[in-house]
């Protein structure tokens, strides 16, 4: 009787457990069936309407990799590339696949191959295509090792000591620097040869045909430079060990690089290099190091670096920027100002220039700095003065008095015109309540109200003002945001709600002017900015209940 029951609590169970897998397995059908409905409708759509949409073909691919066979996808690129053969980066996406997932190097081969043919001078194809055959001559040497470890006999495998010394690779750095020539495009082969440790030859060979090639370009002599801070000791000589000979080491390496870029210099009488030369002194000043020597010796470099330049009339007005503001961070006084005077010589109508002369003689407490700044609005366009306008108040706001600096503004308001005003008079109203307070913000905004243009904030700072007042006047808020409506009313959402907000919250407000405000402002309001608005106001009323 007990056996019998056990029995068939037994088969219960298996009953429900095969019911469940049955279950489990028309699931899934279901999901294959809707992923595979998904894939014909996509397809269709592709084919029969949107055939020139290469953002649906790469939604398209995107669910085959989760979806599909390799088979199917590869047919997938076949299709795409067949309309859309004028995008090289779905001819690389497509050779990448093939290489990576495929594990096909002789497809991703075929495909590059076909995209040259559409786009026989496409640097970024010629340097994807050498970096698959570079991949592929690991990839063999590796296999190669494992079946020589394992003492394996490797049949008819055959493996080519040129195949495997990366020879197809060189065919076609050969083959595109004959077509692209660049010295930009050769470094860039170069870099990619130098992750393959194999290709030691190969990378000799570039390196020294980007020498032979392109001498005259700043990027060839940029390369071979900074390459000698990779190099390391000399055979024979032992590694630097201790933190002394580490530096020592590095010094070293900086001296050589430098010593390159004055050849480069004398060679090759351009801008361009010396901007290159004064770049890497840059870089290596600016990295840290608890060496003073070294710090010392990398501020001389760059020193003379520019001074070079200077000599050679090959310096643009941001380096005279750079070296003046160097020489001033490291209380060089006179170098700066004469830097800077020779800056302004050459560029007198840079404001940047003229922002820099001023910015050493504000620096050294030089009495002749109102001076400046009144002979620089002589020389250079109105348009252009903004910014020596806002220096000029800010320099004055700490070295004179408060008429003086609210005379500075007053001019300003006057000659600087259209948008930038904005700007000059936001700034106009910030120091009169810095400086003054209140009562002195309000009568600059009194004075400013009808100088269109303006921004939000010159109305926004206002009010904000005002809040901060022991005693905040409703009539006050109610007259900057009528004003500030009357100006942005049309665009600015945000405004109506905080006047509608003000109008319930501060203790004189009126809250049965809300409904008032609140058509008012649907009258007023364009577009977006009206259902924005109705939004805003949805979420308030709601937050009030």
């Amino acid at each position: 009787m007990f056996n019998g029951c056990t029995s068939l609590h037994s088969g219960r169970e298996k009953f429900l457990k095969m019911k469940k897998t049955v279950k489990a397995q028309t699931m899934k059908e279901k999901i294959d069936l809707t992923m595979l409905k998904y894939e014909i409708n996509l397809l269709e759509l592709i084919q029969r309407r949107r055939v020139d949409d290469v953002q649906l073909w790469l939604s398209y691919v995107v669910f085959c990799k989760k979806w599909a066979t390799k088979v199917q996808l590869s047919k997938v690129f076949s299709a795409m590339l067949a309309i859309h053969s004028n995008k090289p980066a779905l001819w690389i996406m497509a050779a990448k696949w093939e290489m990576e997932d495929r594990l096909s190097s002789e497809s991703a081969r075929q495909l590059f191959l076909r995209a040259l043919r559409f786009h026989p001078e496409c640097p970024k194809l010629y340097q994807e295509y050498f970096r698959m055959e570079l991949m592929h001559a690991e990839k063999l040497r590796k296999e190669k090792q494992e079946f020589e470890k394992a003492k394996m006999d490797v049949g008819n495998l055959e493996y080519a000591e040129e195949i495997l010394m990366g020879e197809l690779a060189r065919i076609i750095y050969k083959n595109s620097v004959n077509i692209i020539k660049s010295a930009e495009f050769h470094v860039s082969l170069l870099s990619i040869a130098q992750l393959f440790d194999f290709a030691k030859d190969l990378q000799r060979e570039i390196y020294d045909d980007l020498q032979a090639l392109h001498t005259d370009d700043p990027l060839t002599w940029d390369y071979v430079a900074r390459r000698e801070l990779e190099i390391e000791s000399q055979p024979g000589e032992e590694p630097p060990t201790t933190k002394q000979t580490k530096v020592a080491e590095v010094g070293r390496r900086e001296e050589r690089c430098c010593a390159v870029y004055e050849e480069a210099v004398k060679t090759l009488r351009t801008e361009a290099m010396c901007k290159c030369y004064i770049n890497f002194c840059m870089e290596r000043f600016a990295k840290k190091t608890s060496s003073r020597h070294l710090r010392e010796k990398r501020l001389e470099r760059t020193m003379v670096a520019f001074r070079k330049a200077h000599d050679l009339k090959l310096l643009s007005e941001f380096q005279y920027k750079q070296w003046s503001e160097l020489l001033l961070q490291h209380d060089f006084l006179t170098e700066a100002l004469e830097v800077a005077g020779a800056g302004m010589e050459l560029f007198r109508g840079s404001v940047m220039m003229w922002q820099v002369k001023l910015q050493v003689l504000i620096a050294s407490k030089s009495p002749d700095v109102a001076m400046l700044f009144e002979e620089a609005f002589v020389h250079l366009k109105p348009q252009i003065c903004l910014p020596l306008w806002i220096s000029w108040a800010e320099w004055s706001e700490g070295a004179k008095s408060q008429e003086d600096t609210e005379a500075i503004f007053k001019k300003a308001v006057l000659a600087v015109t259209g948008g930038d005003s904005v700007t000059l008079k936001d700034k106009y109203l910030d120091w009169a309540y810095r400086s003054g307070g209140y009562k002195k913000a309000r009568a600059v905004f009194k004075s400013l109200q009808e100088s269109r243009p303006f921004s939000v904030d010159f109305f926004r700072k206002m009010i904000q003002f005002e809040k901060e007042q022991e005693s905040c006047k409703m009539a006050n808020l109610r007259e900057y945001y009528e004003r500030a409506l009357r100006e942005f009313g049309s665009v600015d959402s945000d405004l109506w709600m905080d006047y509608i907000k003000e109008e319930l919250n501060h203790p004189l407000g009126r809250p049965e002017h809300c409904g008032q405000i609140y058509w008012r402002a649907m009258k007023m309001l364009q577009g977006e900015s009206a259902e924005l608005f109705v939004a805003k106001h949805a979420v308030h009323q709601a937050g009030q209940l």
